[in-house]
């Protein structure tokens, strides 16, 4: 039910409000619309959103490069000339910058249709059912909050004073630094940091935890560490970082503690990317009386805050930073604040995928193995490497393997692992397999043409369908 509070006379009124008009809000404000609901969509702009203006899509496109100058500098393992690759940052991010407008422009046009009111202005609760939009007073039946993710700065001693780079400002540089050190072991981390040194810049990866990647299985994060090295790239684990100095010619040094023993790095330039942290600031949460937990936006499975008729969906609500489960929760929300006199939709995230776009790509869907064992879950799990297959050693690429988890009784997939070539489209064979509930027989059955990277996701399932108790 929708608190009773007193709305002032000349206050506007919709159904729905939706704070955010990324990837999640867009898709809330559709689904609600769709649904009969007149909604209005707050966004002060620039409007996009994270994924289309600072995230998944340039991101992409800055990387497309730096894996084709890799490409060029193997021609001779493939029999043909040496070439020589000189990166023109500049370039790169004219390439980058026309296509994110493209991208830009059709989700503008989207939120700009008349079927929505558009307020590009920035948004506050005045009380759980009203919001301040700039000179407007907003009343509603419901909300969703999709403010989306921002910087977060890690205080470090030094650091503020001398400066750094976050992945915003690489995005946008035109100048390539002689020397980077990039602070963080996560994906944004690692895509940054071996696009710089492929295209030409010596890169140290400084990483707090005891492994890149540290929330997934570590037998994942071993190949593209070895890639790293062996494309230059120096990457320390394990470490803690203590203050950041500079000396009079410039130079920028991180020191630290590796494996407890002192060390550091000097560089020209500091890439700070140890996270991102959900966007809460100015929406005057505790005015709404909206629960927040470790800085994020508290929910239920229905992405409903502590005020049921206030949804939060996206990174805002710090379950996954991942632009199509945000969508998902969007598409929950939008349907749930129409429909408040039927049963809510839940989201399920049994197929929640990652996909770290490194060159070895690495991607997941569904438990790891760390995710069963904290949660006493039995399992199978059998692996195959990348550099024992027929497609992939033709193509040269030899780091990696296929994981796959499986009930020890059934033989339903439970997750599905892969780090090597192409892991972000290979992965939507077992996410396609899972949505079905399907099993590692049922992947055997499946005609896998040959010679195909694919098939190689047949050898764990064969391994696994052999351990299971005969049908």
């Amino acid at each position: 039910m929708t608190p009773s509070t007193e709305v002032p006379s000349d206050t506007t009124h919709h159904d729905v409000l939706i704070i955010g008009g990324g990837s999640a809000g867009y898709a809330a404000a559709r689904t609600a619309e769709a649904e009969g609901a007149n909604v209005g969509i707050v966004d002060h702009g620039p409007l996009g959103g994270l994924c289309i203006l600072r995230g998944c899509m340039p991101t992409k496109a800055m990387l497309r490069s730096s894996d084709i100058a890799a490409l060029v500098r193997r021609g001779p393992e493939f029999g043909l000339g040496e070439s020589k690759v000189q990166a023109d940052l500049s370039a790169i991010i004219d390439r980058k910058n026309r296509l994110i407008k493209e991208f830009a422009d059709y989700r503008i046009e989207a939120l700009q249709q008349p079927r929505f009111t558009l307020y590009q202005e920035r948004a506050h609760f005045l009380s759980p059912t009203l919001v301040q939009v700039g000179p407007h007073q907003l009343h509603a039946k419901a909300f969703i909050i999709a403010t989306g993710s921002v910087i977060s700065h890690i205080p470090i001693p030094g650091l503020e004073d001398i400066g750094y780079l976050t992945s915003d400002d690489a995005l946008e540089l035109r100048t390539l630094p002689d020397s980077l050190i990039v602070l963080g072991g996560g994906s944004v981390a690692m895509e940054l940091a071996q696009f710089f040194s492929r295209i030409g810049v010596k890169v140290t990866l400084i990483q707090r935890s005891a492994q890149i990647l540290s929330q997934i299985d570590k037998d994942l994060t071993l190949p593209i560490e070895t890639k790293l090295q062996e494309e230059g790239m120096t990457v320390y684990t394990n470490t803690s970082l203590e203050r950041v100095t500079q000396s009079a010619e410039g130079l920028k040094t991180i020191h630290f503690l590796h494996h407890g023993q002192p060390q550091h790095v000097t560089g020209t330039t500091i890439l700070q990317a140890l996270g991102r942290r959900p966007n809460i600031d100015g929406l005057h949460l505790e005015t709404a009386q909206i629960e927040v937990q470790k800085n994020a936006i508290a929910v239920n499975a229905a992405m409903q805050t502590s005020q049921p008729h206030i949804f939060a969906v996206g990174d805002v609500n710090g379950l996954h930073e991942i632009v199509h489960i945000g969508i998902a929760q969007g598409e929950i929300a939008g349907w749930n604040a129409v429909h408040t006199d039927q049963p809510p939709k839940h989201y399920d995230d049994r197929l929640k995928a990652q996909v770290t776009f490194t060159d070895p790509q690495i991607a997941s869907v569904g438990l790891s193995e760390r995710e069963c064992q904290a949660q006493n879950i039995q399992y199978l799990v059998a692996s195959y490497p990348f550099n024992d297959h027929g497609k992939s050693l033709c193509l040269g690429e030899l780091h990696g393997h296929v994981k796959v988890l499986c009930h020890p009784e059934s033989g339903e997939i439970l997750g599905g692992h892969i780090v090597g070539p192409e892991a972000s489209e290979l992965i939507h064979e077992l996410i396609a397999i899972m949505h079905f509930h399907g099993t590692v027989r049922d992947l055997l059955r499946i005609p896998h043409y040959h010679p195909t990277l694919a098939e190689i996701l047949t050898y764990p399932a064969e391994d696994l369908a052999s351990q299971l108790p005969p049908t």
